[in-house]
């Protein structure tokens, strides 16, 4: 087992470091300026000396993360509802893998159904790319974040796969913290949920014993996240229309940052999370296939329990008739439904500028692609 003194470039910071990290959070314009967005009710003075009194990462994640998270969902969602927690035990560990909808609200809501069930809140995975300043790397790290890092040389990234893997093991069997993971690099822009192999040879790497029993030690729980509407959906067609136009166009760490501002000030509608149940009992029957088969059948595993989790709501079922061109689902929605969704789209529309045909059908396939994989699940 990889010593814990390896994990400091990646792992989040323990209660004996956060005053350290406190004093120079406070002296950060920067953060100083986030605070002021985040709590506008609050005295910068004063949180800045609730925040010095904060003696543990829990604390923290008590005292000020959590009312700004509850703050978010009262005045941007119509309610969080959740199903699955009787599959779950608030003494064990898991390893959450989970669709990707929002950057921060994702795990955010996730940590605040884990306490309010009783269970400790998850360790989050969150990729470098994002931490686009020190200080919110910072932040991050004292709500329990650790660090995926990409982008790396051939050689450093085979080493920091191994880390990442080990840490991720270590965490959940050692220590008894659950994580949460996405399913692959990056959210998925076009709702087609799809968990990468990649990511399960990552997690595999670390075990010492057949391939059911590493997995079996994780813990794997499949988790479906399902938002009434994506407050980002027109910006990530934007993006398919820009790499439709320029194959390498890349976001910016700017573009990183508006997503991250539309997803928290963006309304959401409904929001669902739906847990699944521990796979165990299926993984002694992937031995027989082939090493590169067994990652894959353990993929489909998990997609099927997200796909057949996952909520939907009047717009995905609307969304899929009038992507496909049938009327499939009428009987699932209301004419009102249906003016609705459809003024929904066009207000977002409004906001960026090119080619309306094609974005209006980026957005549909958006919204119904999980109605497809629904049925496509039901039908194996």
């Amino acid at each position: 087992m990889v010593n814990e003194l390896n994990f400091d470039s990646i792992r989040p910071y323990n209660d004996d470091e956060i005053h350290e990290v406190f004093e120079r959070l406070v002296n950060e314009v920067n953060f100083l300026g986030l605070i002021n967005f985040l709590y506008p009710n609050f005295s910068t003075k004063d949180f800045l000396n609730k925040l010095l009194s904060i003696q543990s990462i829990k604390e923290f994640q008590t005292e000020v993360i959590y009312p700004y998270v509850k703050e978010v969902l009262r005045t941007t969602t119509k309610g969080i509802t959740h199903s699955g927690f009787e599959n779950l035990d608030p003494k064990g560990h898991y390893l959450f893998i989970s669709n990707h909808r929002d950057i921060v609200l994702d795990s955010a809501i996730l940590n605040i159904l884990m306490v309010e069930n009783g269970f400790n809140t998850t360790e989050i995975a969150i990729g470098d790319n994002l931490l686009i300043y020190p200080w919110i790397t910072d932040l991050v790290k004292l709500n329990k974040s650790f660090i995926v890092q990409r982008n790396l040389p051939v050689r450093q990234m085979m080493e920091s796969t191994k880390r990442l893997s080990s840490y991720i093991r270590q965490t959940l069997t050692e220590r008894n913290q659950s994580i949460w993971i996405a399913q692959r690099e990056g959210r998925s822009k076009d709702g087609d949920d799809r968990t990468q192999v990649s990511l399960l040879k990552m997690l595999n790497m670390s075990g010492n014993g057949s391939f059911s029993n590493n997995f079996e030690e994780i813990n794997i729980v499949p988790l479906s996240i399902s938002y009434e509407y994506d407050p980002c959906d027109y910006l990530k067609a934007h993006e398919f229309l820009m790499k439709r136009d320029n194959p390498d166009f890349k976001k910016t760490q700017d573009d990183d940052l508006k997503h991250m501002g539309a997803g928290l000030r963006g309304r959401k509608g409904r929001v669902h999370f739906g847990f699944g149940s521990p796979i165990k009992k299926e993984l002694s029957e992937l031995e027989a296939l082939a090493k590169n088969d067994q990652l894959q059948a353990l993929a489909e595993l998990i997609d099927n329990q997200i796909h057949s989790n996952y909520k939907f709501y009047p717009g995905n079922f609307i969304a899929d008739d009038l992507f496909t061109n049938h009327q499939r689902h009428i009987n699932k929605y209301t004419d009102e439904d249906k003016s609705t969704f459809l003024a929904y789209l066009d207000e977002h529309l409004s906001r960026i500028d090119g080619d309306k045909d094609f974005l209006f059908n980026t957005l549909l396939e958006m919204y119904a692609n999980p109605v497809k994989n629904f049925y496509t699940c039901e039908d194996k």
